[in-house]
């Protein structure tokens, strides 16, 4: 048994799963999940994936579209009433027309997407074309790490993240917080006033850690940072406290009970009707990864994603996909790990940002494939925003990218005004994926120095979408990507086969 879960959960996600059997006895289905941490481009990957597979954009690494076995593709109404629709016509007005980025995930939504192919086997040609629903799952790569809190008590929570907070990195972020921490009697009569102000304090030293200058990711629970309409209840009003290992019980009617309870109340209500209705129903999981945002912000950012992926990536259910496992325990039996935002790079560090992932999640794919389920890694652009170029530079050819910058980018003391494209060179990864593990001396904070910094090897800037270019018959084409074919091939596209 899933140790996130108890026999009753169980018997209630078999029950789930066999009725989705049923439903796919008629028209197969695969629930395709998407997430990453803040920034990390969701929104835009699930709307470039959608957009290109209705529009027949170019997917050459595709084998169901390349082949032109893709007969046609179209969005229906999802299966799960409950479930928030996925905005798919305002992300595309938002990319195509206005040449914004849409707004980020905030909740979980869903959209799916039926494929009508021909197969490639002769043999099942002759019964006639297929179909296939896609359901695509959205939600926010912070949920995943309340998923752990499960099998933790108030006091384990309490200690991870204190620890945390009073790292060398972070101390000075979690002043605020520390301080009014410091004046809090756990053993005192439970007040709302008290609980209020700590967690405010608490919450606001979350946000100030997800600020680009740190850009940090190990930030439980997830839902204080996008409580959506939670907002203000009991379940969320809650902090860390400090519990010595040997304390007793609490003592109802304390500060420190009110606590607890509202801790268990957040697992309750929040946390296990997450994984419960959604999480556990997943068949495959692609994981979107700013890799760049981190190394924009330093080694401390690169530890702590390593660390937040590792929570992320133990929280899954991998394992070999087989009939009766997807009755009584489905698995995921494919993971994909993407880092985004390929094109602020030129196809010449591709790789190396594909191996500074695979580095990250280095231990997770380990785990994972020895459970039974495939795992790839790749670097990708859902949406490309600029294209390739070379420039001279005092003599010396260098790999640049053109693009427009978002307005208020800022470079070299120039600000941009959203109008202007502009050939940067952005720098050069380095070849060898261990010396981004710049490691942090605890007391010093100092810095290996062949770590690559923002300030002096790389430098990157966030353009515009890009203009869709027409066909002669005055046709919008489909939205260009990096390496989108390639992620569809290994989520979906033995499916289609």
């Amino acid at each position: 048994m899933n140790p996130l879960t108890t026999f009753a959960e169980e018997t209630r996600l078999t029950l789930a799963n066999l009725t989705d059997a049923v439903g796919d006895l008629a028209v197969p289905s695969v629930r395709l999940g998407v997430t990453g941490l803040a920034r990390s481009g969701k929104t835009v990957f699930l709307t470039a994936l959608v957009h290109n597979l209705v529009h027949g954009g170019r997917l050459p690494v595709f084998s169901a579209a390349a082949g032109h076995r893709i007969t046609g593709a179209g969005l229906q109404p999802q299966p799960d009433d409950a479930v928030p629709r996925f905005d798919y016509e305002a992300h595309v007005r938002a990319l195509v027309s206005d040449r914004i980025w849409p707004d980020s995930t905030r909740q979980v939504s869903e959209l799916r997407l039926t494929i009508d192919f021909e197969s490639a086997s002769y043999f099942y040609r002759k019964l006639g074309p297929g179909r296939l629903h896609v359901d695509l799952i959205d939600y926010p790569g912070e949920w995943l790490l309340d998923l752990p809190l499960l099998n933790k008590d108030y006091a384990a929570f309490s200690a991870e993240a204190l620890v945390r907070a009073r790292a060398p990195n972070r101390r000075k972020i979690a002043a605020p917080f520390l301080e009014a921490l410091a004046v809090i009697d756990r053993d005192a009569a439970e007040s709302e006033t008290a609980a209020q102000t700590l967690a405010a304090a608490f919450k606001s030293y979350l946000a100030a850690c997800r600020e680009d200058t740190h850009a940090l990711s190990m930030l439980p629970p997830g839902r204080f940072l996008m409580p959506g309409d939670l907002d203000g209840s009991p379940a969320l009003t809650f902090a860390p406290l400090d519990i010595p290992a040997d304390a007793a019980p609490a003592r109802s009617g304390t500060v420190r009970a009110m606590m607890e309870r509202r801790y268990e109340a957040y697992k309750t209500h929040v946390v296990r009707p997450f994984f419960r209705n959604h999480f556990a129903r997943l068949d495959r999981q692609i994981v979107l990864v700013d890799v760049l945002h981190a190394m924009n912000a330093g080694p401390h950012a690169i530890a702590d994603l390593q660390a937040a992926l590792g929570e992320v990536l133990g929280a899954f259910r991998p394992g070999k996909r087989s009939w009766l496992s997807s009755i009584l325990t489905r698995r995921i039996d494919r993971i994909l790990f993407a880092a985004t935002k390929a094109d602020h790079l030129h196809r010449s560090d591709h790789d190396r940002l594909e191996a500074i992932l695979r580095r990250l999640v280095a231990r997770a794919e380990e785990t994972a494939r020895f459970k039974g389920a495939e795992v790839d890694v790749i670097a990708l652009a859902a949406v490309r925003a600029t294209r390739e170029a070379t420039v001279k530079h005092r003599g010396e050819a260098l790999p640049a990218i053109l693009g427009t910058p978002l307005p208020g980018e800022r470079l070299n003391g120039d600000t941009y005004d959203g109008e202007t494209e502009i050939a940067m060179f952005p720098g050069d990864l380095p070849q060898n994926p261990e010396s981004v593990f710049g490691q942090v001396d605890s007391v010093s904070e100092d810095l290996r120095p062949d770590f690559p910094s923002a300030q002096s090897d790389l430098q990157f800037l966030r353009f515009r979408p890009p203009e869709l270019d027409t066909t002669a018959e005055g046709l919008t084409l489909s939205l260009p990507h990096i390496r989108l074919d390639r992620a569809l091939e290994f989520l979906i596209g033995d499916r289609l086969a």
